[in-house]
This record gives structure tokens, C-alpha cells and sequence, in this order.
């Protein structure tokens, strides 16, 4: 008689081998496709919603959400008692969610509201990628939780925890990998589909889990026994693993928002404080942390105080502000998270640690991506938990001693004395004229820099560390606040702010425009300059070229569309006889560029009514009647550059559509950090149309605001349509590049920075 197979007699010495390893990579693979799903959907949204790093924070709100949910899942499915039923239901989830794939923005519901954009944001996601997300994101803690009771016995099994390193570190390698391999490489069909393949792959994974699951034999009975109880985790304990998780989620997004508001509003940028993020992870759950808790923190108080100093200046050594900001949040983030690693409970309160853990991450989120924008005119959510994260460090119960008193008193007093001393050099114009701009910004930020020191000798006092660096923050948007801003304001698009300078040479007083550190408009004040286009709209520039040489052609009327409106300065050009229509994503920039108090180009300057259609220019384009426009005039720009989806091959064809047979197009490309003038001469190439590019350089002698150097690439939509500007030698035509032309599906932003960067170099 044949002996029947026990499924549950002993298991060999390999299978004991392999169970670890196949859960490590189950949790890797699981976190790589979770991760790199982020930037994708990320990209998917840009076209939508435009360039703002609003749509990121507000994307990382819906993920982290989708996060909490998959962990409370997980949390749940815990109290099914056996691990066949676990697996079974996990594994059914996992096929329905399958069903949502290839990935894809959903319309169903419809184009946003550019009044509410973040709410059309969070439900699109949820309806487009919330299934396969949050049932894969309850991967991570929902293995570790059966490696537990599997590994029961085994000294692994008592630290599941480091499983959780594994998670993070393909978290981690995946979203560098998306703008440095994925991106330059792959379309955005490819990587859908790639994904769809990897999500199929796991699912095979957790069938083999399932099966070793099932098959345990070392332990003798049909079913792993559950964990032996451990005390509840406490609610003040609760409350401080949920404020331990949540600083470092806010800080996130809040040095991402920092530091694309001045750069690019690219997922390339995004994802880099991201992956810190969890690679903080890694190093925290590591046995033996690759940066022991003891140098972390010394190196936290260091960065965190020189962070504090430089947060507030505005420098063109943007290497130097990277740094300096992503070092501050990365060891911030360490201590947080080796703070939470310190605290972690026995395993079998594991999926409730890690429920906690992503309520904090949604706590910080929310903060970043919904309050802070309705309830801050600025980003002062980055600055303010930054410095709050003080209080989480170590607080020391031993008694104070009197140097430390006076390190904290010193260092305050040095902080505040900064803005006393500089006040007095603005009112004073001797002095003031005897030293440069520049030079009052170093002395300002030497004396911040003493400060820091003092900061630094306090750091094992949390709460006199935190009164410190508070005092220099402070002190430091006091200093580098440049301009009079007579307004601010921010919605979900950004922040715009309104200066008052006097400049002489433009009649007095200027009104200036500005988001970040980019100038998106000026005007003079002064009634006989007021009507005249200033920085990169005026007259002698390669827009005002265009459009002066348009209204040349078009003595009856030309019909003109501006997708970007800024302060309104092209509005200062506007005929009686000329139709202007401006296509502009934001509301707030309308109703100020509108407002007579801060710009009148529209209200006051243009001769007759100027249209004004809001939402995003593509979708708004498109439903304009083809052959409707002489002059196309593409100037939108988040941060410091051009959103890549207003450059790409169907972009272009969009606007040569809209285009009368001798119409052209405009592409203002002006940057400070990408190199985007190849990519759309290699997109005019593939359409084969004619262009001609121009650098303007701006003249001395002239107001401050008068002009600004302007790069620009003029398409045609016939030959004859460049007729005039061939003729002006400022016009030339470029060589064939090489380069690859974004499309809707391809954009390789990594390869602008690159290039810009070897340029630089020259």
C-alpha cells in the first residue's frame, strides 16, 4: 500500500533556507512596483493639471491615504485565525485589483475645476490606481506578520521588523531607477505595461508564499500558531509613534515644494526627497544601522541649523541649496525614524505599528498638501516643522548647566540682533550705497551663521535647541526678505507675491510679479511708462519681436493667444482692432493681473476687452476652432520652467492646428537649470515645420525691470510664415539635433538637467 504524503511532516534544511529569502524578495518586488507607480501616475496627471509641485504633494496625500488604507487591511486580516484564510482572501484581492490594470487616468470625472483642483485629484486617483495600490501596499507589513508566526521559534522571527528594510530599500532603489533608467528609456505605455507584468509576476510570488505557508512542516500542526499576546501599545505611546512618523511625511513635502518651486516642476526632482525618505527606513530598521542613532543625531542638530540659516535665502548656487536642504530633511527624517525603530513592538502588534506609522505619514501629508495651502500665503510649513522637529529629539533629564543657559540666550540674541542691524542699514543710504546687495546678504548670513554654532552646543537640550533655531529662521526670512511684498497669496497652483520697488529709470515705483524666485511680470507705476511691456515681453525681446511683427501683417486685426498670463504685459500690445486671448491654469493670477491696484496691462492698457479662459492650456485648446489664431504665444511656466507637457510633438501639432496658414508659434524657453530648447527643435523636426531660434540678451543702462535676456524658438506653419523674421538677423536657424523629442508617451527631463549642467561647465 502506497504511503500517503503528509504535507505537514518536517520540512528539509533547504526549504528552511529558501522561506527567507522568497518573503525578502516577495517584499522587495511588491515595494519596487509600489514605488515606482508614484512618478508614473505623477506623470500621467501632468497634462491635467499642469506643472505644479501641488500636483505631487496632493498626489502624495492620495497615496499615503491608499497607504493607510492597505495597512489597516492588513491590520484586519489579522484576526482571521488561520493563514490559509489569510492567504486566500489576499490573493483574491489581489486578482480583482487586477482588473484596473494597464494603469490609466480615468475620465470619469471629467476635466478638473480649476477652482478645486485637489479634490478632482485625490478622487481620479482613487477611482484610476486605488485598488491595485492599497491592496500591494498592505504587502509589506502583511508578510512580515506571517513571517512571524512562520519563523516562530527562530531568532529571525522574533525581529520581523527587518524585513522592513528590505521594503524600503526597493522602495528606494526603484524611484531612483524611474528618472535615471526608467524614464530616458521607456515610454509611458511601456511602463504601464511593465508594471501590469510585474504586478502579475507578484502575484505568482504570493501563490509560491502561500504554498511554503501552507507546507510549514518543522512545526508539526496544519497551521502556524499565533504570536503569544503582548501588552497593548499605550495611547501616549501611540500618540508619539504617530508624531514621530508624521514630521518627517510633512517635511517631505515640504522640502519638495521648497526646492521645485525655484528649480523644475519635474518627477525627477520629485522623487528625490522621496527616496530619502525611505531610505531613512532602511538605515533605521537595519540590525546595525549604517549610521549609528548617536551620529545621527549630531549630524541632525548640524544640518538642521544650517538649514535654518540658508532657508530663507534665495542664492543662484542652487547645488549648494539642494545639498544643504536635502541633508537637514534626510537627517531629520533618520532621527524620526530610528526614534520609531527604538520603539518598535513585539511582533505581534506589528500591523498595528505599522497602521500607526501610516497615519502619521497621512497626519503629515495632509498638512502639507490641503491645510497649509487654504491656511499659509506662503510655504511656512516647511520652515515651521522643521524647526518643531527639535522637540522630538532626546529631551535630557539631567540638570541644566548655567553655559548651556547662556549658549541658548547667546545664540537668540545674535539671531535677532541680525534684522535690528540690517534695518539700520536700510535706512541709512550712505551705508547702504558704500556696500553692495550682495555683500549685506553675506554679513547677514555670517551672523546667522554664529547663531547656528550656539544652536549646535544646545542640541541636547531640545527645547533650547528648538527656541534657537526658531529665532533663526525667523531672523533669516526677516534678512532675505529682498522686496517690500505688499501682497501674497497662494492657491493650489502656488504662491504669487507682489513687491513694490523704485527704480528711477522706470519712473519710480514698479509693481513686480513673482512666484518663487522667477519673475513672472512687471510694471511701472508711473502714468508715462505705466502701458509699456517690461522683462521678457518687451519690445525688444523675441516675443514683442513677434508680436509687433504680427500687428504689422495685420493692420485690420490679428487674433493672438498668450497660454500663460502672468502679470498681463502682453495685454499692453492689444489694438482695438486685435483679438487677445489669454489661457491660464490658475485663478489667482487672473484675478490679480485684473486687479488696477497691482497690474493694469489688461484693465487700463489693452484697447477693448481681453479674453481670459481658465484650465489647463492643452485641454482648453483643444477645443478652441482650428485656424483661429495669427499669433501663439506659449509662456506658461511652473517654477522656473515650461511644463513638459506643453513642449512635447502632439503639443505643437495642437498649436499649428489653432495656427491661420502664415500663423506662428512662440515658445518662450527660458531656464536657468534644463536644457528644453533642443528637445522642442527636435519636436518642430519631427513635424517638419520651419523654425528659427534667438537669444536676447538684455541691455545695460535700463531699468531693472525693463527687459530680461529671453531664449525663444519661432515655428511656422508654412515657410511663408517666417517671412520678416528671416530677415532679421537676431533670427537664426539651428542645426539638426540628435536629440529625442518628448511626446506624450516620452520625456527625458534628466537628460535637460545633464546637458544644462555640461553647458555650465563650458
Amino acid at each position: 500500500m502506497t504511503e500517503a504524503i503528509d504535507p505537514l511532516r518536517p520540512a528539509a534544511p533547504t526549504s528552511d533556507r529558501i522561506a527567507p529569502i522568497l518573503f525578502a524578495v516577495a517584499i522587495f518586488t511588491s515595494a519596487c512596483l509600489v514605488f515606482v507607480v508614484q512618478p508614473m501616475a505623477a506623470k500621467l496627471l501632468l497634462p491635467t493639471l499642469g506643472g505644479s509641485p501641488s500636483v505631487w504633494n496632493a498626489s502624495m496625500v492620495f497615496f499615503q491615504t491608499a497607504l493607510l488604507a492597505g495597512y489597516g487591511y492588513a491590520h484586519l486580516l489579522q484576526r482571521l485565525a488561520t493563514m490559509r484564510a489569510q492567504v486566500g482572501v489576499h490573493l483574491g484581492l489581489l486578482i480583482v485589483a487586477a482588473f484596473f490594470l494597464p494603469l490609466q487616468i480615468s475620465g470619469l470625472l471629467g476635466d478638473p475645476d480649476p477652482s478645486q483642483p485637489a479634490m478632482w485629484l485625490l478622487a481620479t486617483l482613487a477611482v484610476s490606481i486605488g485598488a491595485p495600490f492599497a491592496v500591494l501596499s498592505a504587502t509589506a507589513p502583511l508578510l512580515q506578520a506571517w513571517y512571524a508566526r512562520v519563523r516562530a521559534g527562530h531568532p529571525d522571527g522574533q525581529n520581523p521588523y527587518v524585513l522592513y528594510a528590505a521594503s524600503n530599500l526597493g522602495s528606494f532603489l526603484a524611484l531612483l531607477a524611474y528618472p535615471v533608467v526608467i524614464e530616458p528609456l521607456a515610454s509611458l505605455s511601456d511602463q504601464r505595461l511593465g508594471w501590469s507584468v510585474g504586478y502579475g509576476l507578484f502575484v505568482v510570488m504570493v501563490v509560491g508564499l502561500g504554498v511554503q505557508v501552507w507546507r510549514r512542516r518543522e512545526i508539526g500542526t496544519a497551521e502556524p500558531a499565533p504570536l503569544e499576546a503582548s501588552p497593548p501599545i499605550a495611547w501616549r505611546e501611540k500618540g508619539m509613534l504617530v508624531l514621530l512618523a508624521a514630521a518627517p511625511s510633512s517635511l517631505m513635502l515640504g522640502v519638495t515644494a521648497h526646492l521645485t518651486t525655484d528649480v523644475a516642476s519635474a518627477p525627477f526632482l520629485w522623487v528625490i526627497p522621496l527616496a530619502l525618505y525611505l531610505l531613512t527606513f532602511v538605515i533605521a530598521f537595519q540590525t546595525r544601522p549604517a549610521i549609528p542613532p548617536v551620529i545621527g543625531l549630531g549630524l541632525q542638530a548640524a544640518m538642521g541649523a544650517a538649514c535654518a540659516a540658508l532657508i530663507a535665502f534665495r542664492t543662484g548656487e542652487w547645488l549648494l541649496v539642494f545639498t544643504v536642504n536635502l541633508a537637514a530633511f534626510f537627517f531629520t527624517a533618520l532621527m524620526c525614524h530610528q526614534r520609531l525603530a527604538a520603539r518598535r513592538p513585539a511582533p505581534d502588534r506589528l500591523t498595528e505599528f505599522y497602521l500607526l506609522l501610516s497615519l502619521g505619514g497621512v497626519v503629515g501629508g495632509l498638512f502639507n498638501g490641503l491645510i497649509a495651502p487654504a491656511v499659509f500665503d506662503m510655504v511656512w510649513e516647511y520652515p515651521l516643522v522643521l524647526v518643531a522637529a527639535g522637540l522630538l529629539r532626546p529631551w535630557s533629564r539631567r540638570e541644566i548647566r548655567p553655559w548651556e543657559i547662556i549658549c541658548c540666550v547667546a545664540g537668540v540674541v545674535i539671531a535677532l540682533l541680525g534684522p535690528l542691524s540690517m534695518e539700520a542699514v536700510r535706512y541709512a543710504p550712505d551705508i547702504r550705497a558704500a556696500i553692495p546687495d550682495a555683500e549685506l546678504v553675506r554679513i547677514a548670513q555670517a551672523i546667522l551663521g554664529i547663531a547656528t554654532l550656539f544652536a549646535f552646543l544646545v542640541r541636547d537640550r531640545a527645547v533650547m535647541f528648538t527656541i534657537v533655531l526658531a529665532a533663526i529662521v525667523w531672523s533669516g526670512y526677516h534678512l532675505a526678505r529682498g522686496y517690500d511684498w505688499a501682497l501674497s497669496e497662494r492657491s493650489f497652483f502656488g504662491v504669487m507675491r507682489v513687491a513694490k520697488i523704485d527704480d528711477p529709470l522706470m519712473g519710480g515705483p514698479v509693481h513686480v510679479l513673482m512666484h518663487g524666485t522667477t519673475l513672472h511680470g512687471a510694471q511701472a507705476q508711473a502714468p508715462s511708462n505705466r502701458c509699456q511691456p517690461t522683462l521678457y515681453y518687451a519690445t525688444s525681446t523675441p516675443l514683442g519681436q513677434a508680436m509687433l511683427q504680427m500687428q504689422a501683417r495685420r493692420l485690420d486685426g490679428a487674433r493672438v493667444g498668450v497660454v500663460g498670463q502672468g502679470s498681463g504685459a502682453m495685454a499692453a500690445y492689444k489694438r482695438a482692432q486685435d483679438q487677445l486671448t489669454f489661457f491660464e491654469i490658475d485663478p489667482m493670477v487672473d484675478r490679480l493681473s485684473r486687479d488696477p491696484q497691482w497690474f493694469s496691462f489688461i484693465n487700463g492698457c489693452a484697447d477693448g476687452p481681453v479674453r481670459t479662459v481658465l484650465g489647463d492650456a492643452r485641454l482648453t485648446m483643444d477645443r478652441e476652432p482650428a485656424g483661429s489664431y495669427d499669433l501663439l504665444v506659449i509662456d506658461a511656466f511652473s517654477s522656473d520652467a515650461v511644463p513638459t507637457h506643453l513642449l512635447t510633438v502632439e503639443a505643437i501639432r495642437g498649436y499649428l492646428r489653432l495656427l491661420a496658414p502664415d500663423g506662428v508659434v512662440v515658445l518662450h524657453l527660458s531656464n536657468r537649470n534644463l536644457e528644453i530648447t533642443l528637445p522642442a527643435e527636435a519636436a518642430a523636426q519631427a513635424l517638419k515645420v520651419p523654425h528659427l531660434h534667438q537669444v536676447y540678451i538684455e541691455q545695460s543702462g535700463q531699468g531693472d525691470m525693463a527687459e530680461a535676456s529671453t531664449e525663444a524658438l519661432l515655428i511656422g506653419k508654412s515657410p511663408a510664415a517666417l517671412e520678416g523674421f528671416r530677415d532679421d538677423a537676431r533670427w537664426r536657424k539651428l542645426s539638426p539635433t540628435t536629440v529625442r523629442p518628448w511626446t506624450d508617451d516620452y520625456v527625458n527631463l534628466f537628460g535637460s538637467l545633464v546637458r544644462q549642467m555640461k553647458m555650465a561647465a563650458r
